[in-house]
């Protein structure tokens, strides 16, 4: 990739990342372009929310470099959040912490958006699954992005509370034009709900558009035979080598609330 594509919003350039000494990302190249929906897939260990955290400028790369289109707005949703349940926290409050504050009005509109509307002084702890993954949703559009950036937006909510917080997304796209960039095991949903998908283990093995990626031999061999994806993250096969000495239990870290 010379240099950054036309309308591009962010984009990752020959991208090597190692963390205690061991590489877990090898020359990775990607883009995210205006108004699009861009899926990460891959094995546990594979790179994805280190890959997210380098294109927030939370890593320092080894090697390769990140480039932002001026003027770019990131809203972030991390894939864990870690809470002390003893901890008075609103809804509202965590709307409000630091690094983006936002007014009253702009916290209750971005509740109503993500479909929690009224829920500003429900303690943070006592959230459901689905309600906690929606303020955090509504916290990443309080900057009105035009970059989404979501790391496992949908773990641990079932298959209809997964369809509808991917409806969410597209209605937030529609309203804010903002593009996505997410990482998701929800493969049949990625498959319909993306406009590219990047198959990543430590480096890109395929990418391109929903159907051109599912017929690739390198998703078929990385989804394997005959599970329909389900189990498939968990059973990468390539027909080509990969390094898995590195340590994958960095790959995944807790985010702390900003």
């Amino acid at each position: 990739m010379p240099g950054i594509a036309a309308l591009s919003l962010i984009a990752a350039q020959a991208l090597s990342v190692e963390l205690g000494g061991r590489r877990v990302l090898d020359r990775v190249s990607l883009d995210v372009r205006e108004g699009e929906i861009v899926t990460i897939v891959g094995p546990n260990g594979s790179g994805k929310s280190t890959l997210l955290r380098a294109l927030l400028g939370a890593i320092r790369p080894l090697a390769g470099r990140v480039v932002r289109a001026k003027g770019l707005r990131i809203g972030y949703a991390p894939q864990r959040l870690h809470l002390d349940p003893t901890l008075p926290l609103t809804v509202g409050r965590f709307l409000a912490l630091p690094g983006f504050r936002a007014d009253r009005r702009a916290a209750a509109a971005a509740l109503e958006e993500t479909g929690i509307a009224g829920l500003e002084r429900m303690q943070m702890s006592a959230l459901s699954g689905g309600q906690l993954q929606r303020a955090l949703l509504a916290r990443a559009l309080l900057p009105r992005p035009n970059l989404l950036i979501l790391d496992e937006p949908t773990q641990g909510l079932d298959q209809p509370g997964a369809a509808e917080f991917y409806r969410l997304i597209e209605a937030a796209r529609a309203k804010a034009g903002a593009a996505v960039l997410m990482v998701s095991h929800d493969l049949h949903v990625v498959m319909s709900a993306s406009d590219r998908v990047i198959c990543l283990n430590g480096h890109v093995c395929c990418e391109g558009a929903p159907s051109a990626v599912s017929s690739a031999p390198e998703y078929r061999a990385l989804f394997g035979a005959g599970t329909g994806g389900a189990l498939a993250l968990y059973q990468h096969v390539h027909d080509h080598a990969h390094d898995h000495a590195h340590d994958h239990s960095h790959d995944q870290p807790a985010e702390p609330v900003k």
